[in-house]
C-alpha cells in the first residue's frame, strides 16, 4: 500500500500557491490558526500523521474532500516466494515399544 500527500497539488488547482495564502484561508474559512512552520511542513513534506481536525480544516479552506488531499494505492505488494522450511527430524525411538535403554 502506498499513500501520497497531495496538498500542494490540491492547493494549486484552487489557485493557492504559498503557505501564507493557505494559512490565511485556514484562519478565515475554517477558524484554524496554525504556525507558519506547521503550514510550511504540511505544504512541503509528506506527514506521517494528520489530525482529523486539521484534515477537516484543510478541506474546508480549500473546498475539497479528503480524497483530493490523500491518494491511497491499495494494490497488494508482491512478496517473494520463500522456500518451505525443512521439517526437523523426529528423535529416533530406541525400541519398538518406545522404551529407552536402562542406564549403565
Amino acid at each position: 500500500m502506498k499513500i501520497r500527500w497531495r496538498l500542494r497539488m490540491a492547493a494549486a488547482q484552487r489557485e493557492v500557491w504559498t503557505g501564507t495564502e493557505l494559512r490565511r484561508l485556514l484562519a478565515e474559512k475554517a477558524g484554524l490558526e496554525l504556525s507558519s512552520a506547521s503550514v510550511s511542513a504540511l505544504f512541503t513534506k509528506e506527514p506521517s500523521q494528520v489530525k482529523m481536525t486539521t484534515l477537516a480544516a484543510l478541506c474546508t479552506a480549500l473546498e475539497c474532500t479528503p480524497n483530493d488531499l490523500i491518494e491511497v494505492d491499495t494494490t497488494p505488494v508482491e512478496r517473494p516466494i520463500t522456500p518451505p522450511r525443512p521439517v526437523a527430524d523426529l528423535p529416533k525411538v530406541a525400541s519398538a515399544r518406545g522404551r529407552s535403554m536402562p542406564p549403565l
